[in-house]
């Protein structure tokens, strides 16, 4: 078999076309948002919006109402409950997000071996891009474009917050409000993601596009475009090679992201782990290069 064939037979399928516009969509919000959660090290807050989100989502689907509608109630409810804990008590947050997103993961698994179902419900946590209906392209799609449109429009106030909180509210901007926009944009990213990946796998594609695109620029400018070229790349492969591997879409995007992510801590032109080791070695010291010029 050609190359060509390679890439032209999986698009022959409706279903494969499909889980590829959405892999595309999700892969290109989340790293959007991956580039803030990396600045403002929210890199545990996206791990426990991702997994918090998943009750409110069961609980949407019982209810007839929009899965974004349920996350986003139960993302601000983890944020809340994360808050209360850390400020009321001696617990630290990182044991309070520990807490908060464990017990409220926990929920929605129990909420969805009780709930009556005739799809499999377990496609929340694992993710069923190969299952995406024509209903939720357009779902994942809508929500893509409210998130990317939010992030880019307000990109200038939102760097601003990461760099500098305490000069974003002395210009008048308020930090509080900020943050809570993040967190509901992280929210909709989550939806956004569960269809491909999963809940459990979400946080990765959340933060693996910002900290490889971190690794390769200093410039936040350049990360908000090297982040989705690179996420939305390794997507495609990993998707690819679930269909002619015979293995799970939603993990080898993951796994395709993360070797990415590998190759650039290595061998990485500024900041590779490999790649500054040979610099200095290759660099005579000082003392040295005086005695063989004498």
């Amino acid at each position: 078999m050609n190359p060509i064939d390679l890439i032209v037979e999986p698009l022959s399928y409706g279903f494969m076309v499909r889980a590829l516009v959405t892999t595309v969509v999700a892969a290109v919000v989340c790293a959007l948002l991956s580039c803030w959660l990396v600045l403002v090290g929210w890199s545990l807050m996206g791990d426990a919006v991702s997994h918090a989100v998943l009750p409110g989502v069961v609980l949407a689907y019982v209810l007839g109402a929009p899965f974004a509608l349920g996350a986003v109630v139960f993302g601000f409810l983890a944020v809340g409950l994360i808050g209360a804990i850390r400020d009321t008590s001696r617990v630290k947050e990182d044991a309070a997000i520990g807490i908060v997103f464990t017990t409220l993961f926990a929920l929605g698994l129990v909420l969805i071996s009780v709930t009556p179902s005739q799809t499999d419900l377990n496609h929340i946590v694992f993710g069923n891009v190969l299952g995406v209906s024509v209903g939720d392209l357009v779902q994942v799609a809508a929500l893509g474009a409210v998130v990317a449109a939010a992030l880019l429009y307000k990109r200038r106030d939102l760097v601003l917050y990461a760099f500098d909180p305490g000069h974003a509210h002395a210009i008048g901007l308020s930090p509080r409000r900020l943050g809570a926009l993040l967190l509901g944009l992280l929210a909709l990213t989550a939806v956004v993601a569960l269809q491909v990946v999963g809940v459990i796998l979400v946080v990765a594609m959340l933060i693996l596009p910002g900290a490889t695109a971190q690794l390769l620029t200093d410039r936040f400018s350049r990360m908000l475009l090297i982040a989705p070229v690179l996420s939305v790349v390794c997507a495609t492969v990993g998707l690819y090679l679930s269909y002619w591997l015979d293995a799970a879409p939603g993990g080898l995007v993951v796994v395709t992201q993360g070797a990415a992510f590998a190759l650039v801590y290595l061998f990485g032109p500024r900041h590779g782990l490999l790649t500054r080791r040979a610099r200095r070695d290759g660099a005579a010291p000082p003392a040295a290069v005086g005695r063989v010029e004498g």
